[in-house]
């Protein structure tokens, strides 16, 4: 009898330890490409070579992968390094090149900016295309990602640490934006569909520290990755004129002195696809397509900081969120994700000032 306990004993174990997530991780290999960067926030690949690279204090690297070879791009921005503010997102697309920067408007006072130039290896002349309104004294939260769509921008901008400014859809803090590619206004934004008070540019509001923003292949819609307080960091969809909660919901988070901030979720708001309590600090997400790792074709991959980890969810059946932990505590906290081009091999940016990449 006491025999046969014990295999059940160690069946019931093997089950529990083959369904946590840390063990459906794949086989896979990490290789550091390059170190040095100083506090390095996005990447984006021009090709499947070439690719550029922010780092939070105005720098705009250009960076030859099979040549190891990298070279600062000049600029005319004029960058605050402010907290968590600097410059953020790049994204290469079609010879150009869309920013998001942490803009000083007056005095103590800053904005979420994005701009725009002609990609050119040497120099490239911005133009702003947005800025965030109003500009607010504050070091934190500033969001922001970038992701394209067909001929729309799409953007998140952080609530600075303002809270109750995500409701109000007469200001951009606390919202995803969503323009034209040349900065113009889209005449079918829900200001123009029954959002009358809402600014033009606001696409969906309600949101605190989204860091992580990009378009999926497979179904055509713009995902989305929101820091909670402590606790209620959340995955989710960007949707048309809807509202996330902030900060009348608390995603199942507190503030940090303890004490509840609201409710994890209501109707009435938008429901995020899969929340994390406690906190594991979300920053960038991508919907997988490649070759490489071609089992996780249409899955999200989510970096954290806090948690330091890479995450996988499975989440085609809302009602039935997989998630695999594939990697943690390998490479530092982890800024930004990317695809190459053609290869399907995964480069991470670490907060330690390194590039990594991670294949088979």
């Amino acid at each position: 009898m006491k025999k046969l306990l014990g295999i059940v004993v160690l069946g019931l174990l093997f089950i529990f330890v083959s369904n946590s997530p840390e063990a459906k991780a794949e086989d896979f290999k990490l290789t550091k490409i390059t170190e040095n960067l100083k506090s390095p926030w996005s990447l984006s690949f021009i090709n499947q070579n070439e690719a550029l690279i922010t780092e939070k204090s105005g720098n705009i690297i250009y960076i030859n992968i099979q040549k190891q070879k990298l070279k600062n791009i000049k600029h005319n921005l004029k960058v605050l390094e402010h907290g968590q503010g600097g410059l953020l997102d790049i994204l290469y697309y079609d010879e150009s090149v869309f920013v998001s920067y942490t803009e000083k408007i007056k005095d103590f006072e800053s904005s979420t900016s994005i701009a725009k130039g002609r990609f050119n290896k040497n120099k490239i002349n911005f133009k702003n295309i947005f800025q965030a309104e109003p500009p607010i004294e504050s070091r934190y939260h500033f969001g922001s990602r970038l992701a394209i769509k067909e001929n729309y921008l799409f953007a998140s901008v952080g609530e600075r640490g303002q809270g109750m400014i995500a409701q109000d859809g007469t200001k951009h803090p606390g919202s995803i934006i969503r323009i034209h590619l040349d900065g113009g206004i889209p005449k079918n934004n829900p200001k123009f569909k029954g959002k009358e008070d809402w600014l033009p540019e606001i696409y969906q509001i309600g949101v605190r520290n989204p860091q992580g923003l990009t378009f999926s292949p497979y179904d055509k819609k713009i995902y989305l990755s929101n820091h909670g307080a402590a606790g209620g960091d959340w995955f989710g969809e960007a949707k048309f004129g809807e509202n996330y909660g902030w900060k009348i919901l608390g995603w199942g988070g507190y503030n940090y002195n303890g004490t509840k901030i609201g409710p994890k979720w209501e109707p009435g708001f938008t429901k995020p696809i899969r929340y994390w309590i406690p906190s594991i600090a979300t920053s960038a997400i991508v919907i997988y397509k490649g070759k490489e790792f071609k089992e996780w074709n249409g899955h999200a991959l989510v970096t954290s900081l806090k948690n330091q980890s890479l995450r996988k969810l499975i989440f085609k059946d809302v009602n039935e969120i997989k998630e695999d932990i594939i990697f943690k505590n390998k490479i530092g906290r982890i800024r930004d994700i990317q695809v190459q081009p053609n290869t399907g091999k995964l480069f991470f940016l670490s907060d330690n000032g390194s590039l990594w990449k991670m294949e088979k």
